[in-house]
């Protein structure tokens, strides 16, 4: 039984080692179909790319062709222009020429009329360049007389120097006269000040230094009911005796003034701010303190003080000493001030 096992199983025939075989075989068919195709398909696209560059340069070449049309066609309407130009051209020339004939033909008979105006000319240009001789005679005079000139300049020049010269010492001169004058100014100052002080001592002694008679700064000071009733100009006698006073120093201080000090009393009326009725003597406060430093300074020279040491001045109300609106302050700015000053 195993004998026969034996044979039935040798009978059997192995298919597989075919089978394999064929299928390599196969798959190199279809390898060796595939590596074909490849190549094929390179060449064939070989021969597109170069038929594309083909088709692009001929692309190329026709727009090349047709922009050189367009320019030919350009040229040759300009070209036509151009001959329609010189046409138009040479119909002026001819019609020129047929006019330069005939004026030609018509001046032929006028050739010994511009004989005749060539002589004329002639003798014009022989005058002329007399005239120019004569001409450049007198620029050289001019230039004889530019030169003198320039030596008188040159003259005036110099005495010009000498003079600015001479300016500057006396700019120098004046300069140190002004500060001299300046010096005597304030040496004057200084005197009319020391003299305004003893004037001012003696008022206060000779005033036995009333409460209604001051001094404010460099001015002074009394009030308007010591020497005046209310609303008038006239002096009263109280008022008159203290101005006899006022006098009298005045006059005593003139003596010890050097004459070439020139010294005024200037003699100022200030009222207050109540206004007049209009209907007085007086319309305003300008008018009546006027009229007080008037009469101030005439009473004054009545009594010997020279005119010309003497100034009236009035300011109204409108230089007050109170500004407050009490009756104290208005009696305060009622008032006359003496200041001793130059003029």
């Amino acid at each position: 039984m195993a004998l026969a096992r034996a044979r039935r199983t040798d009978r059997r025939v192995d298919y597989w080692p075919g089978f394999v075989d064929a299928m390599a075989t196969l798959l190199l068919a279809i390898m060796f179909l595939l590596s074909v195709f490849v190549l094929a398909q390179y060449f064939l696209s070989q021969e597109i790319t170069g038929k594309d560059a083909v088709l692009d340069r001929l692309n190329a070449q026709i727009n090349e062709l047709t922009q050189l049309l367009a320019l030919e066609q350009a040229n040759s309407q300009d070209a036509e222009d151009t001959i329609a130009n010189l046409r138009a051209s040479l119909e002026d020339i001819r019609a020129d020429r047929s006019r330069l004939e005939q004026i030609l033909a018509s001046g032929s008979g006028q050739s010994e009329q511009a004989e005749a105006r060539i002589g004329e000319l002639s003798g014009a240009l022989d005058e002329e360049r007399q005239v120019s001789q004569r001409a450049l005679s007198q620029v050289e005079l001019l230039n004889q007389q530019i030169s003198a000139l320039r030596k008188q300049i040159g003259a005036l020049e110099a005495a010009l120097e000498v003079s600015e010269e001479r300016d500057r010492e006396s700019r120098t001169k004046i300069a140190d006269l002004g500060r001299r004058l300046n010096v005597a100014l304030a040496q004057r100052v200084q005197e009319l000040n020391r003299y305004r002080s003893d004037f001012f001592g003696r008022l206060r002694e000779i005033l036995s230094d009333r409460e209604n008679i001051r001094i404010v700064g460099d001015r002074f000071v009394f009030q308007s009911e010591v020497l005046f009733p209310s609303g008038a100009t006239e002096i009263n006698p109280n008022g008159r005796e203290e101005m006899r006073k006022l006098a009298d120093a005045i006059l005593e201080l003139q003596k010890e003034i050097p004459p070439e000090i020139n010294w005024v009393l200037r003699v100022d009326g200030h009222t207050d701010d109540v206004p007049l009725s209009g209907t007085g003597r007086f319309r305003d406060n300008w008018e009546l303190s006027t009229a007080r430093a008037t009469a101030v300074v005439k009473f004054l020279i009545e009594n010997g003080v020279p005119a010309n040491r003497l100034v009236a001045a009035g300011f109204g109300e409108y230089q007050p000493l109170d500004t407050e609106d009490t009756a104290e302050a208005r009696a305060r700015n009622r008032r006359i001030e003496l200041k001793l000053t130059e003029r």
